[in-house]
């Protein structure tokens, strides 16, 4: 039996031309031939060397699904959990797959269907009902999305249940419950970034000004890149009437359209003459035709 899984391990390379097999066939075969021959020095019937590998098969397909949600295409993705699904419905690991990467195609409403069903499995997680809740939430659903996070014990402590938890708040106007949340969300991940901004949004849209300009100047010290965040933060400040730009990292490009976002806001302000002359600096600090901000300048009458 020995010399029978060498000879078989060797014949892969030839059969393929003599080309190296990929890393995951390696691995493969490795662990089937490590299973097999125990098996058969030991005497092993066959229905226990078919349960070995069928062990072996669900670590290839759980490897299988996590390539393919970190770094396939989404709408590939899509194809190959529906194919695992039609194969198998009762794999959980494949119906998984599927709605993780339809919420990532931006397939919200066919996220939530898939999500639906595995939530009503006896076998279902907390984490699948987060996942469904997300899922909801970006279909617009927040009454269906706070009752699946309703049925999440408190004891599930988790950085995604609780920025979740903030978004539904926010979207009953539950600003104390919403903070406490945000809080929460921030102090689960090393990378609180977006969820900081969230907040800073948040603060902003009920006219907290200056709690908004800080929150986003937080989420910038945990990430210089984020536009996002430095759009939101100029905004803040124009609420402020603080047309200046903020001491940040920004790039040419970037400060042109900081410079168009807070002449819109100073015209929404009351102060059409600032708005214009940060309109013009928009079109001669951007390196490109900024076509936007010259239609803004002409409307103005500059």
């Amino acid at each position: 039996m020995r010399h029978m899984i060498y000879l078989r391990a060797r014949a892969v390379p030839a059969a393929l031309g003599q080309k190296r097999p990929s890393f995951p066939i390696l691995i493969s075969l490795s662990l089937s031939a490590a299973l097999l021959l125990p098996a058969c020095q030991n005497g092993a019937n066959p229905a226990q060397v078919n349960r070995a590998l069928a062990s072996v098969n669900d670590i290839d397909n759980s490897n299988m699904a996590d390539v393919m949600l970190t770094v396939g295409k989404p709408e590939e993705a899509v194809a190959y959990f529906q194919q695992a699904v039609a194969t198998d419905p009762s794999n959980l690991t494949a119906q998984r797959g599927l709605g993780k990467s339809l919420m990532k195609a931006g397939r919200a409403a066919e996220a939530a269907a898939v999500w639906t069903q595995i939530t009503a499995r006896p076998d279902a997680t907390d984490e699948d009902r987060v996942n469904f809740a997300e899922a909801l939430i970006r279909g617009n659903d927040w009454a269906r999305a706070a009752q699946v996070l309703a049925q999440i014990p408190p004891t599930y402590e988790t950085f995604e249940r609780y920025r979740l938890e903030a978004m539904v708040a926010d979207s009953r106007k539950d600003w104390k419950k919403a903070d406490s949340f945000y809080e929460i969300a921030a102090g689960l991940t090393q990378q609180p970034a977006p969820v900081l901004n969230n907040w800073g949004f948040s603060k902003l849209t009920r006219g907290e000004h200056a709690a908004a300009e800080k929150l986003f100047m937080q989420a910038l010290t945990y990430d210089s890149t984020m536009f996002t965040a430095k759009n939101n933060l100029v905004l803040a400040r124009a609420a402020q009437r603080k047309y200046d730009l903020p001491v940040v990292q920004m790039t040419q490009i970037e400060r042109s359209q900081l410079y168009y976002t807070a002449g819109l806001a100073a015209v929404k302000q009351g102060d059409p003459s600032v708005g214009k002359q940060l309109l013009q600096q928009a079109i001669d600090t951007n390196p490109q035709y900024f076509e936007a901000a010259e239609r803004s300048l002409a409307a103005l009458g500059g």
